[in-house]
């Protein structure tokens, strides 16, 4: 996810895409997301098990911010919020 500026980059988790990018954007839970504004999301991967989900997503976190960029434009180039496709 990331915020209106595409300035900042937050990498999460959970088991309710849906139900937590709502979270991000009603600002309903403290801490970075709400900080920063990080409301749109920008990039997402779907996983059957949470343990595949959480290792992956610790290999994006340890990666540097060009990759990070690089993996959303293979998906996403404009970097339009893809949360509407719910």
């Amino acid at each position: 996810m990331t915020n209106k500026w595409n300035t900042v980059l937050y990498t999460g988790v959970t088991a309710n895409l849906e139900r937590r990018v709502y979270e991000h954007k009603m600002k309903l839970k403290e801490g970075f997301t709400k900080k920063y504004n990080v409301n749109k999301l920008v990039y997402y991967e779907i996983y059957e098990e949470i343990y595949q989900a959480i290792a992956r997503e610790k290999q994006i976190k340890a990666g540097s911010r060009k990759k990070k960029m690089d993996l959303i434009a293979g998906m996403n180039p404009t970097w339009k919020d893809l949360s509407h496709f719910w």
